[in-house]
């Protein structure tokens, strides 16, 4: 069983309290003034030392890799291949009919995985068809990612699936937590994980902390934005300063993605830390 990585600090400029959990600053949505490729080093000097992105692969693997190094961050998170995301396409793993190209993409993904040092990807379920019959997409669903969890298991590579609210993404497929775990026990792999996004569980059933508490040696990576807006932690009805002292109660191992929408400049929203770490002190 491939094992999380171990907790260490993380330098910022900020001074954040030391109960904060270890940061990644998720590129496709931070720094969007910017050209993505400059987007590693804006992360770097905000005091990040990881990132992660939706990785369409229109960069070849060396430029990103080449990026992360000069800025000096580390790639802790990219996705599987997702079909035509122009498109609107957001996965194909529970396709009968791309059965092959999911599994051939996964080449492409320990390609991309073995240049930039990444270690987990995340496999996006799809959008279902209307009225289509959940039943059989969830085969093939579990049926890939039995096969995915054994192929990136043997190069090193975590899997996660991650549910996504119906809000935001209309049909997605996988929407709910219980969901999300019951087919990973269904798959049967010991290299199969939870991403935990805080935003699309907080819009399709709240109750944050109880599923953290009960399912966190399943989680592998964690993600962050507050409600509604998808805006910086302290903009919305999340009580991020409760969240974020918990899993450090807890001992969450992994990353926690900043997965949201600047409201201003990026900089400037990351006094959202600073905050946090004024009223944890009192």
């Amino acid at each position: 069983m491939l094992r999380l990585q171990s907790r260490r600090p993380l330098p910022h400029p900020l001074n954040r309290a030391t109960w904060m959990p270890r940061y990644s600053a998720n590129l496709t949505f931070l720094f969007p003034e910017l050209a993505f490729l400059d987007r590693f080093a804006a992360a770097k000097a905000a005091g990040f030392d990881a990132v992660e992105y939706v990785c369409l692969y229109d960069h070849p693997a060396e430029v990103l890799a080449d990026a992360a190094k000069r800025a000096g961050v580390q790639t802790v998170l990219l996705n599987i291949p997702h079909g035509r995301w122009a498109s609107g396409e957001r996965g194909i793993a529970i396709f009968s009919d791309r059965v092959d190209e999911f599994r051939a993409s996964l080449v492409q993904t320990i390609d991309y995985c073995r240049a930039t040092g990444c270690q987990q990807v995340n496999c996006l379920a799809g959008i279902m068809p209307d009225g289509a019959d959940m039943a059989p997409l969830r085969a093939v669903f579990v049926d890939n990612l039995r096969h995915a969890a054994g192929v990136l298991g043997a190069a090193g590579i975590r899997l996660l699936i991650e549910p996504i609210n119906t809000r935001d993404i209309p049909g997605f497929f996988l929407s709910r937590t219980r969901d999300a775990l019951s087919i990973i026990d269904d798959v049967g792999s010991d290299n199969l994980f939870l991403l935990f996004d805080c935003y699309h569980a907080q819009v399709m059933e709240g109750d944050l902390v109880a599923t953290l508490r009960q399912n966190l040696s399943r989680i592998a990576h964690i993600q962050i934005a507050d409600n509604p807006g998808r805006n910086e932690p302290g903009t919305g009805e999340i009580n991020y300063q409760f969240v974020l002292a918990e899993l450090d109660r807890l001992g969450f191992p992994g990353r926690v993605g900043l997965e949201y929408r600047p409201r201003a400049s990026t900089i400037d929203g990351l006094s959202w830390m600073a905050s946090l770490q004024k009223s944890a002190a009192k």
